[in-house]
Order: structure tokens, then C-alpha cells, then sequence
């Protein structure tokens, strides 16, 4: 573990559509100085971003919108910022939802769709992330691949390039991104703040790659 000094500090953006306490403590736990702030001027002094997101993807971007972090989170992608989206923070990555009119970040190419009639959502309890192919030795997956996390969701992102996808996960009869990286934005569509010592590992994992 780092050093006060050493630890860096991350941005929990609270726009009332996210668990940001829980979020500021599992990355505090991960070895990073974590605080939660609505102001996008504070935030944009912080060494990276966590996009936490739980509920409707098209209320998510809207509210993103009225507090104005959503500018500030298109700045940090476009300058390859450190950047960590979590469950409907990930989606958001992506161009767009069918839940909801609202476009997305646009990082990601593809959409999010609600899983197919027959499976039993929200998608709830914990399920087990396997690595991508061709990332079996990512230093995000490290201690990690294999293992159960903690899900809460509806929909899942159908990307058109696979590229990004470093861990996916099955259920509902299909096999779903569950974790993504492009430059230097991350995305869960786990909680790793629920998931115990696994999940903390997977954030310790992406917080020695800052503090580096």
C-alpha cells in the first residue's frame, strides 16, 4: 500500500445516480485518496475520475448533463485521462442505450441492450469474470480472472469492437462485456466496491497503474 503522498487522488462524481460512498470507500481501500464532489471544478484537479451509476442510462446521462461533469468527462477521455466507470458508468462509455433517447460518451463503439425475454432480471447476486480473448495476462486481471464479483443490471453493452473487452461474463444467455479498457478509461459492469477482496484487488490493480 502507498504512502499518503504517493496515493492518488480520485474524483467519486456524485450526480445523484450513483452509490458514491461505497465507491469512495472501495477505492480508498484499493490504495487511492478517493473524495466525492457534484463540482466539476474540483473534480478536474483530481489525478483520475470514477463514473459510478446505478439506475436508468438515459436519467444517468441527463443528470450528468445538468451538473456539468458530463464536459468535463468528454475532456478527460479525449485527453486519455484516467477515467473508471462502474455498472451503468461503464455503459455510458458506449454510444448509446435502448434505454433511453440520451446518446452516450461515444468512447466505445456499440450499444446497450436489455438482456432477452426468458432471463430473470435485474441480473443480481455474484457471477464469475473471465478474462477476454488475448487478455489473459492483463495486469487489470491479475488475482481477478476466475473469480466471482457482485452484479446489479438489466442491460448489457453489445460492443461492435471487441477489442476493448478484457473480461466478459455469461448469463441470460449471453455472453457480456463485464470489463473494458480503452487508453486509459476502464469500465465495470460489476460493482468491484461489492465484491470483497476480489473486487478490491481488481482496484488496486488499476491504481498501482497511476500511481506508477
Amino acid at each position: 500500500m502507498t504512502d499518503a503522498r504517493s496515493r492518488p487522488r480520485l474524483a467519486v462524481l456524485d450526480y445523484d445516480a450513483g452509490n458514491v460512498r461505497s465507491a469512495k470507500r472501495g477505492f480508498d481501500a484499493a490504495g487511492a485518496d478517493a473524495f466525492v464532489t457534484a463540482d466539476p471544478d474540483a473534480a478536474a484537479e483530481a489525478d483520475g475520475l470514477v463514473v459510478p451509476g446505478v439506475g436508468h442510462f438515459g436519467s444517468c446521462v441527463a443528470s450528468l448533463r445538468r451538473s456539468g461533469l458530463h464536459a468535463l468527462l468528454q475532456d478527460w477521455i479525449a485527453a486519455r485521462r484516467p477515467v473508471f466507470g462502474i455498472c451503468v458508468g461503464m455503459q455510458l462509455l458506449y454510444d448509446g442505450s435502448s434505454e433511453g433517447d440520451e446518446p452516450g460518451l461515444g468512447l466505445l463503439a456499440g450499444r446497450v441492450e436489455r438482456f432477452p425475454a426468458g432471463a430473470i432480471v435485474p441480473h443480481m447476486g455474484w457471477d464469475v469474470l473471465h478474462a477476454a480473448d488475448g487478455h489473459e495476462e492483463d495486469e487489470l486481471l491479475n488475482g481477478v480472472a476466475g473469480e466471482r464479483v457482485y452484479y446489479v443490471h438489466s442491460y448489457y453493452a453489445v460492443p461492435t469492437d471487441q477489442e476493448p473487452v478484457v473480461g466478459r461474463t455469461a448469463y441470460g444467455g449471453v455472453d457480456f462485456p463485464s470489463l473494458v479498457r480503452q487508453s486509459s478509461v476502464v469500465g465495470t459492469q460489476f460493482h468491484p466496491e461489492k465484491s470483497g477482496e476480489i473486487g478490491r484487488r481488481l482496484l488496486a490493480n488499476w491504481v498501482a497503474t497511476l500511481a506508477a
